[in-house]
């Protein structure tokens, strides 16, 4: 019993009536001014529903009245794109309009019903009902005085649901807006893996050095070497913090301009902190750095921020040979050194797995692995 009483303490019951009942508001004006041509409203409602924004309007209501507290209650609140949107919002003016009627009339005429039916029992004759109005007085009426008032929370609660599964049906998001909302939602899941590899990248470049950087200095017990390493160290760092300054500030302002991303024509600053850990780092560059387009540049950036973050962080202060080319329509980009331990497995690391994906993402391809004696890491990306 309780379980069947239950929609009558839930706010969304009245919410959904109060929703039904507002377009009787304009039928009710309407029967003021031509009360034989009830019809009107209904047919006022078809180019009404041509109108895109009445799409919005009525998405907004049916949120507020027939969703109240949902989070995505699959409605839409945009304005009709197509003509087949125009169509299914005539159909749920027409459908709103149609069961308003019916919930308006049952409103009215079953509450009046069960009184009718009570003062038939208690023994007066009851008058302006059709129908019961030829029924005898007698008590036995008072049995189905309930009955009205069972149709009417049947009427109350059943098209209140029935009248939100056609909200949801004709004022859903059409295939078009679905597929924008899909492919704004595959946009935010690539720019929070980006965003992700931003600071795997830059954040493990910065420490990396660091650590090497004061492992060497405290092996060398030479204070000069040590105000180098010293200062290596804040210069990585500060390059560090402006990155993660950076991408904290594309997650809290999206909208907001901010700095471009570093490019291979900052490539110098990474050779630099690289020797400052105390690696030789040869640099071989053949060909228009400048003109590669940004994208590439920056993920070729990236590339090698990380192979220099692997040589340094697996093989240590080792000699490393870097070569930057950029020949017809490819950039390729490879860096070696000396293999000092045993050759790592070349599929691990969430470096090694970042560069191949760079690559691939890009429409280019990624080697990482031994080679002659060395470790290899060589990227060849397509830049027109």
């Amino acid at each position: 019993m309780a379980r069947f009483l239950r929609p009558l303490l839930r706010g969304t019951t009245y919410t959904r009536l109060l929703h039904l009942w507002v377009p009787m508001l304009v039928v009710s004006v309407w029967l003021f001014i031509d009360l034989s041509t009830p019809w009107m409203p209904a047919l006022f409602l078809v180019p009404l529903g041509l109108v895109p924004a009445v799409r919005i309007g009525e998405g907004v209501q049916a949120r507020l009245l027939l969703t109240p507290g949902e989070t995505d209650p699959g409605i839409s609140q945009t304005p009709s794109a197509t003509w087949r949107d125009r169509l299914r919002t005539v159909v749920w003016l027409e459908l709103r309009m149609g069961l308003g009627w019916i919930v308006v009339a049952a409103s009215v005429w079953l509450p009046v019903m069960c009184l009718q039916l009570v003062r038939c029992a208690s023994g007066e004759a009851p008058a302006g009902v059709p129908l019961l109005d030829r029924l005898p007085p007698h008590r036995a009426w008072a049995l189905l005085a309930p009955l009205p008032l069972l149709a009417l929370y049947g009427v109350v609660v059943g098209l209140g649901r029935l009248v939100t599964a056609g909200a949801r049906r004709l004022l859903g998001p059409s295939a078009a807006e679905r597929l924008a909302a899909l492919e704004e939602r595959t946009e935010q899941l690539l720019e929070r893996t980006r965003i992700a590899r931003e600071l795997h990248d830059s954040i493990g470049h910065a420490l990396t050095v660091a650590v090497v950087q004061a492992g060497a200095a405290r092996a060398a017990g030479d204070p000069a070497f040590t105000e180098r390493a010293l200062g290596a160290i804040e210069e990585t760092g500060r390059a560090a913090l402006a990155d993660l300054e950076r991408v904290l500030g594309v997650l809290r302002e999206a909208g907001r301009p901010v700095s471009a991303r570093p490019t291979l024509a900052d490539a110098g600053r990474l050779l630099e902190s690289a020797r400052a850990a105390g690696a030789k780092v040869g640099a071989e560059v053949t060909g228009p750095v400048e003109a590669v387009p940004g994208p590439v540049s920056r993920e070729g950036y990236r590339i090698l921020q990380e192979a220099l973050t692997n040589a340094l962080r697996h093989a240590g202060a080792v000699p490393v040979r870097v070569r930057v080319e950029v020949t017809g329509g490819t950039l390729a980009l490879e860096v070696r050194n000396p293999l000092p331990g045993p050759t790592p497995d070349p599929g691990r690391g969430s470096g090694l797995r970042g560069i191949r994906e760079r690559a691939a993402l890009l429409g280019g391809t990624a080697r990482t692995g031994p080679d002659g004696g060395d470790w290899q890491v060589r990227a060849v990306l397509p830049i027109g």
